[in-house]
């Protein structure tokens, strides 16, 4: 690399210096759910003081990162940190909601505390609410960051900005797609593969709702593609696997994908087609 190169690089990382490594975002989220799960924490509290202390310590690493963004902030660093903590006992609550569904919804499931231990769902679900309060009070990056870290951990690709509801499960998940301006309803199952996205990607679309709206009580099966911002599903509907839908369809419904498989029998072993692949 010649000098102009270094140069320039070091001009990049003078600037960024003052930055919070996402490392330290992702490690907050983690300590927050921590906190509020006691199956997921590294250590065991012996008084409510310890517990209180490391309560503590989370909020100073949350001032610590949005000290370094108060410019960008639409309030003082401060008043987003306490607004945030004093979300927490919500979270907590739409969390054992969340859990609970996952728990009910999956015969697999032995305890909600199976569920938070080691269900990927309830993992992406968990930093997504973390990440919807800090997308809320107009924290910028900071929830980005975090639902890109449980996308990364899970398979599964929340935007922070989607509004979802109570009882939400996520079902196997991986490869899961909820967009920016997605609303889901209470209730709400998805399988493996589900895409609610937008139907264009033109930019000029960006402050424009043009994700779906999923209403009360649906479930979507495995690799459904839901499109567009004025697309609605009504509630209690049930939307089958691999099925494209870019309109609107009533409370109620059933829409199904029917592909054609040929399914045949031979009596002679001799008509057998062995490929080699």
């Amino acid at each position: 690399m010649n000098s102009q190169f270094i140069h320039t690089l070091f001009e990049s990382h003078q600037k960024a210096k003052h930055h919070v490594p996402a490392s330290a975002m992702c490690r907050l989220a983690e300590g927050v759910l921590q906190l509020l799960f006691p199956p997921l924490a590294d250590e065991r509290f012996e008084t409510e003081q310890e517990l209180e202390n490391f309560a503590a310590l989370l909020k100073e690493d949350l001032m610590r990162i949005l000290m370094s963004m108060e410019p960008e902030l639409a309030m003082p660093a401060a008043e987003v940190a306490e607004r945030m903590m004093q979300e927490l006992p919500h979270i907590y609550t739409l969390l054992g909601m969340d859990a609970e569904a996952i728990a009910a919804g999956d015969p697999a499931a032995q305890s909600t505390g199976e569920v938070i231990r080691t269900y990927p769902g309830f993992k992406a679900v968990a930093i997504y609410r973390l990440a919807h309060a800090l997308y809320q009070l107009r924290v910028p990056l900071f929830p980005r960051v975090l639902t890109e870290y449980a996308h990364a951990r899970t398979g599964i690709d929340i935007h922070p900005g989607a509004q979802i509801g109570t009882h939400f499960c996520i079902d196997h998940g991986t490869g899961i797609v909820v967009g920016e301006t997605c609303v889901i309803g209470n209730h709400v199952k998805l399988y493996q593969g589900v895409t609610l996205g937008a139907m264009s990607v033109d930019k000029a679309m960006a402050n424009i709702k043009r994700h779906p709206t999923i209403e009360h009580g649906v479930v979507i099966y495995a690799g459904a593609t839901i499109l567009g911002g004025n697309t609605v599903v009504g509630s209690n509907s049930i939307i089958g696997g691999n099925v494209w839908l870019t309109e609107s369809v009533p409370p109620y419904s059933r829409v199904y994908h029917r592909p054609q498989i040929d399914v045949r029998r031979s009596a002679e072993p001799a008509d057998t087609i062995n490929f080699s692949i």
